[in-house]
């Protein structure tokens, strides 16, 4: 008899799966497992939600990573845009400042020409407010330069006495500076001016160049400023026009409420700087200090740079009065100092700008400095009203995206109410 061939392995249990069967199963009762144990720490009846797995074995990005690096180049394109604005900027500052000084004769002139023109037409209101703000600068100018040209003698023999009285109380305790040192050091002086005269001659031809800029720039913002005045709202109402349909809101409000802090911006800080000066001329005038006027007037125009622009003015002018009046005088000027930055500070500021941004003291610092190494002084005016339109953009963005408190909200159609 011919022995069968081998039967196929059978499994004993017919209902029993086979082993690559019982190896999956295990797999998936391990991961359930795992993913039923592992739950959060603050919550435990939820499961705590596991990242997909990438195909290929790559490394998993965790969403925080994806949200930072989303705003990451988000704002270095933002970063690189605001950099390219300021570039060309540096390029053509001359009609930057141009026609931020056309938008700073606007804001004052505007209400002046509305007011005439209920009475004229506008164009000769425009011209007779220009006229008149030219008249009045002129005005004072020649009466500074009358004042300095009345007393130029007198100063003379009192800024040299004053600088002998200056000298022997450096030579008096406590002190006890050496003569000869003071000698030295004046004929130390002379010698620098004898050999650098064709720097200082080259120098001078350059500021007179430096003039002509500036005469350019002055006629450029009256030229501005005359259309500006005439219609200003026809031109904003004309470029928004040009604007896309869903942009054209945001901007005409953000431009509305940047004008308006602007405006209120000015007319605070020319009014501060009128006191500032009115205090500072009379203070001067009643002790004695020569240059009372055209001192004054230096406060006024340093008063437009917050913090820094009182305070340095005011030095100048203890200087003057140490070399004229003696440390007394001066000593007084000091005080003068502290009393008119306190009355700044603490009165003129909060009650004359509050109808525009107020920016915290720090804020104002910084971009008082930030201004100055950018751009130099004209950074320095510049930089405070130009944060405050800023913030004041933003706010009024933000307040048209805020849902209304006292509207009720819709019900949309096939709804129970």
């Amino acid at each position: 008899m011919s022995r069968p061939s081998d039967p196929q392995p059978r499994n004993p249990d017919p209902g029993a799966p086979s082993s690559g069967r019982r190896h999956r199963i295990r797999a998936a009762s391990r991961q359930a497992l795992r993913s039923i144990t592992r739950r959060p720490a603050g919550n435990p009846g939820t499961l705590r939600p596991q990242p997909p797995s990438r195909p290929g074995g790559e490394p998993r990005v965790f969403p925080t990573l994806q949200t930072a690096a989303a705003y990451a180049w988000r704002i270095l394109v933002v970063g690189a845009l605001v950099y390219a604005v300021f570039s060309v900027l540096g390029r053509f500052h001359e009609i930057a400042v141009a026609v931020f000084l056309g938008m700073v004769i606007t804001a004052m002139l505007r209400p002046v020409t509305d007011f005439l023109g209920r009475v004229l037409p506008r164009p000769l209101a425009v011209a007779v407010s220009l006229l008149g703000s030219i008249f009045l600068v002129l005005g004072i100018l020649s009466l500074i330069g009358e004042t300095v040209a009345g007393e130029w003698a007198g100063l003379q023999r009192e800024f040299g006495a004053g600088v002998g009285r200056i000298e022997r109380w450096l030579e008096e305790p406590p002190f006890r500076l050496n003569p000869d040192a003071l000698t030295d050091i004046q004929s130390r002086i002379g010698q620098f001016l004898s050999s650098h005269r064709s720097t200082l001659i080259s120098t001078a031809l350059s500021g007179a160049g430096r003039l002509v800029e500036v005469l350019t720039v002055f006629a450029l913002a009256l030229f501005c400023s005359v259309f500006f005045i005439h219609s200003g709202d026809r031109q904003w109402g004309w470029f928004c026009d040009q604007l896309p349909p869903t942009a054209r809101d945001r901007v005409s409000t953000a431009g509305r409420a940047a004008w308006r802090t602007f405006t209120g911006y000015t007319h605070g800080i020319v009014l501060v700087a009128a006191t500032n000066a009115i205090l500072v001329g009379v203070a001067l005038f009643a002790l004695g200090v020569p240059l009372a006027i055209p001192l004054a007037m230096l406060e006024f125009f340093a008063a437009f740079i917050p913090l820094i622009g009182s305070p340095i003015a005011l030095a100048i002018a203890a200087v003057v009065a140490l070399a004229a009046k003696g440390p007394l005088i001066a000593a007084m000027v000091v005080v003068l100092i502290v009393i008119i930055g306190q009355i700044e500070g603490h009165l003129l500021h909060p009650i004359v700008m509050s109808w525009a941004v107020r920016l915290h003291p720090v804020v104002v610092a910084l971009s008082v400095i930030g201004g100055a190494i950018a751009a130099g002084v004209v950074g320095a005016v510049v930089a405070v009203p130009l944060v405050s339109v800023l913030w004041s953009a933003h706010q009024a963005l933000r307040r048209a995206r805020e849902p209304d408190p006292l509207r009720p909200p819709a019900v949309g159609r096939g709804t129970d109410s």
